[in-house]
């Protein structure tokens, strides 16, 4: 029961669809925002609607509570630097005890399937899910098909593999790529019983409302966008934009009710 209000607490409207903002860039290829500006981003993110943001239990303490409002907090639970020998590689920082501490709705994980480290990464999976049923804490399972054991990253009968080795070691809910061709999705979340969430993309795919609006047609639960966020010149605005694709009816109810809570 416990979890199950946790996870409700992430999707803000209630309708079991999910905008989440990763910001935990910082770690793995340098800083998303200059001091100065963290406050505002997180402000803007909240304030365009985003249901969750995901960051690292150090920048946690940089946050004000008061900021957050009705969106959830999601603490990452890996890492990993563009600077390392394998940039595939993943390791724990984190324990599900010290998010919940810090007053963490979930956690999250990341999971490279092909990596040369895949082994090691599939066991912390495994010893996260299980903190995470002790706690009573939703667990958020971001994997992909990245290595160089990977083909094609966007192939639909191996992003069914991925999803679904999500579902088996005990996520709630699993991000990942999305299919190519798109209308192919449907098949990876047709095959998951869990929420399945696609990753925003690069710049270089186009505009990430369509990139939104093409991922919910095929059935997923949302999207969890971060580079193109806080490196939009608007946060605040493609937040809502994404917000509206993702929450349809309630989008406009939800930010009028939080327009007092984020000024």
């Amino acid at each position: 029961m416990r979890k199950a209000l946790r996870l409700r607490r992430l999707s803000r409207p209630r309708d079991d669809r999910y905008l989440f903002v990763p910001l935990d860039h910082s770690v793995s290829d340098g800083p998303v925002a200059s001091r100065d500006r963290w406050h505002d981003l997180i402000k803007s993110v909240v304030g365009g609607g985003a249901d969750a943001i995901i960051v690292h239990k150090g920048r946690v303490r940089t946050i004000d509570p008061v900021l957050l409002g009705g969106c959830a907090l999601v603490v990452h639970l890996s890492a990993g630097t563009a600077h390392a020998a394998d940039t595939n590689a993943k390791v724990l920082v984190g324990e599900v005890e010290e998010a919940l501490r810090m007053g963490a709705d979930a956690v999250s994980v990341h999971v490279n399937i092909g990596s040369d480290t895949e082994e090691r990464q599939l066991a912390d999976l495994g010893v996260v899910a299980n903190a995470c049923d002790a706690w009573n804490v939703p667990l958020v399972a971001m994997v992909y098909p990245r290595g160089p054991r990977i083909g094609d990253p966007n192939d639909p009968v191996l992003l069914a593999h991925v999803v679904n080795i999500a579902v088996d070691l005990g996520a709630d809910i699993v991000k990942t790529n999305l299919a190519l061709p798109v209308a192919r999705m449907a098949e990876v979340v047709a095959s998951c019983p869990i929420p399945v969430l696609v990753a925003g993309g690069p710049a270089t795919v186009g505009s990430v409302v369509d990139h939104a609006r093409a991922s919910m047609a095929t059935g997923c639960a949302g999207l969890a966008v971060g580079r193109r966020v806080f490196t939009s010149p608007s946060p605040m605005s493609l937040v809502a934009e994404l917000a509206s694709v993702i929450h349809v009816d309630h989008h406009a109810a939800l930010v009028h009710a939080m327009t007092g809570a984020v000024s």
